[in-house]
Order: structure tokens, then C-alpha cells, then sequence
């Protein structure tokens, strides 16, 4: 699949990943997160599930946010920071609830970022910046590794129609004066993959993203291409899941009952995450985000903004990829 990508700011300096906390002695620490998030695009909303992957000892689990009105964020990385001597940590899931301007503003210079998923990403780092600042060890993060990853779910404007994208936040180090071991990190402006809706003519399929990226598991199409036991299993349980297999199959996901497509994840992702922790959502353009299997913390929503954004122009300069009307 081509991917439309937009890289702001400068190339970064990039380190290998260990899967250690990002900080030393009385530092900031930056608590990971890791795992894997599948997507459905359905005949009339959008399912998703999240599996834990641990990545160190103090990991915290994938993160849920309502972002605005049409989107939510799946949190990945460095999504929760512990400041020396404050109570709690800041999770930037539900610390940070409000990134998105209803209205912004009408105008885009050309190559700019479609305004409101720009504002979103630019909206994060800002939160981030100050946190980041205040690391002066050397960060270990594997090539091409973000220090952080939102995966952005929801539906464009103007009818746009649903949308996955992945925003990326990358860091760089320089040492300041003769100091060896004391550098100065500044995180860059984020990078914007779009990974849905497919090109014209390309199948309509489940969408998965890892983190990191190297994460040793086999994709869900993998195991349904292989005919995994544990996908045999669900096919033959009920003719619902059989016919939520076969439009994947067909490269028609798009077309799956919502409902069914939602109590297939629920069976799936036990078979997936093991002991894992898990979580289960959907997205609906005008029904909303719902939780089918909340996390386990308690749950504090982000305040939805009020009114939708009806300044942008119809004719303003995009990234999104032109809707299928024939898919």
C-alpha cells in the first residue's frame, strides 16, 4: 500500500530502543507503553482492540482518548511521565484535554497537514515539549523509533468518511558545552501516516499497527490467511463470525455488520492476548466512541468540544486520500 507521508521539522538523531525507562537518577521518567491495536472500518462505524505488550517492568498499558468529536487516539510509547517529587504521573491520554480548536482557522498553505489532525498533533507537542526538555541522559531508541505514537481512528470532515492515521513523535540529543553526559533532547514536530482508507482499487481490510514496530507477532490477516486453530475455531463457532471472515477475506471488511464485526473482536482478542490485558472500543460517525471491553483503571473522559468544525472550506489544501465511491 503507498502511504501518504508528511515529515515536519528537521531529520532526527536516532537511537537504538531498549525498552528501559527513559530517564536516570532524579530525572523525568517517561513510563512505556507497548502492544498492538486492530482496526475494522465497518458497513456503519469503526472497531477496535488494543492488546498490552509490555515493555519494562513499569509499562503501563495502551491508552484510550477522545481526541474532538470524530476521533480517538490509541497511545503508545512515552504516554505517561513521572516528575521527581509530584503525587501522580502525567498521562498524556487524559492530561491533555484539549488539543483540537473547533473552529480553526480557514486557511492552508500549500503541503500543509489537513488542519484539524495537524492541530491535534501539534496540540501534543506542545504537552510534550517541557517533559522531554527536562531529559539530559542519553536516550537508547532503536532506529527509525519514536519516543512516542498516537493512533489517530475517526472520520474526516465533509464527509470525508472513516480514517486511520499514525502520528509519530521523534526526538533528537545534542551535548551541551564540554559535558559529556549531559544533553539537551528536543522532540520534533510529529510525522503523519495515513494507513486508511486504502488507494482506489485496493482492498478494504483489517488495519494493524504494533509497537514498537518489531514486535514479535503475527498479524491477524497472517493468522487468518494461515488458517490459524484459534481462527478456525471462531469461524466454525457461529455463521456470524464465518461471514465476518469471509468479507475480510474478500478484501470487503468494509461491509461487516458493525455488530457482529464488535462481538467477533470480543471473542477474538481473548484468543489473542493470552493473560494480557486487552481493551475493545467503537467509533461511530454519529453514535460515538463506546467502550465494549473498558480497561481495567478507572476511566475519566476527556471533555468533548461543542460544535463541529464548519469553517474549513471545501476547497482547502489536504492530505486525506479521495474516498472510494465504489469500493
Amino acid at each position: 500500500m503507498r502511504r501518504l507521508i508528511l515529515i515536519f521539522g528537521f531529520l532526527a538523531v536516532l537511537f537504538a530502543f531498549a525498552g528501559r525507562t527513559l530517564a536516570q537518577g532524579d530525572e523525568i521518567v517517561a513510563n512505556l507503553a507497548g502492544g498492538r491495536v486492530i482496526i475494522q472500518v465497518t458497513r456503519d462505524g469503526i472497531v477496535f482492540g488494543a492488546i498490552d505488550q509490555p515493555l519494562e517492568a513499569k509499562s503501563v498499558p495502551p491508552r484510550v482518548a477522545e481526541m474532538d468529536l470524530n476521533h480517538i487516539g490509541i497511545f503508545f510509547g512515552a504516554s505517561e511521565w513521572q516528575v521527581p517529587a509530584a503525587p501522580k504521573p502525567i498521562r498524556l491520554d487524559r492530561d491533555v484535554p484539549k488539543v483540537y480548536t473547533a473552529r480553526p482557522q480557514s486557511y492552508r498553505p500549500p503541503g500543509a497537514g489537513e488542519t484539524d489532525l495537524e492541530q491535534i498533533g501539534v496540540g501534543y507537542l506542545e504537552k510534550l515539549r517541557p517533559l522531554v526538555g527536562q531529559l539530559h541522559s542519553k536516550i537508547d531508541l532503536q532506529p527509525d523509533e519514536p519516543l512516542l505514537q498516537i493512533v489517530v481512528i475517526g472520520y474526516g470532515p465533509n464527509n470525508y468518511g472513516p480514517e486511520v492515521w499514525v502520528l509519530e513523535y521523534r526526538v533528537e540529543q545534542q551535548q551541551v558545552g564540554t559535558a559529556a553526559n549531559y544533553l539537551q533532547t528536543h522532540v520534533l514536530r510529529p510525522r503523519f501516516e495515513q494507513i486508511y482508507p486504502p488507494e482506489k482499487h485496493e482492498a478494504h481490510t483489517i488495519v494493524e499497527v504494533h509497537f514498537p514496530n518489531n514486535l514479535q507477532v503475527v498479524p491477524l490477516l497472517g493468522l487468518i490467511q494461515q488458517n490459524d486453530p484459534r481462527i478456525a475455531k471462531l469461524r466454525g463457532s457461529d455463521p456470524r463470525f464465518a461471514k465476518v471472515l469471509e468479507t475480510i477475506e474478500r478484501g470487503q471488511a468494509n461491509k461487516a455488520s458493525p455488530e457482529d464485526s464488535a462481538d467477533f473482536m470480543r471473542a477474538l482478542l481473548p484468543l489473542l492476548a493470552g493473560k494480557a490485558a486487552f481493551i475493545e472500543g467503537t467509533l461511530g460517525e454519529t453514535a460515538g466512541f463506546r467502550w465494549v471491553v473498558p480497561p481495567e483503571e478507572p476511566i475519566e473522559r476527556a471533555k468533548k468540544e461543542e460544535g463541529k468544525d464548519t469553517d474549513r472550506p471545501p476547497d482547502a489544501p489536504t492530505l486525506r486520500r479521495k474516498p472510494n465511491p465504489n469500493p
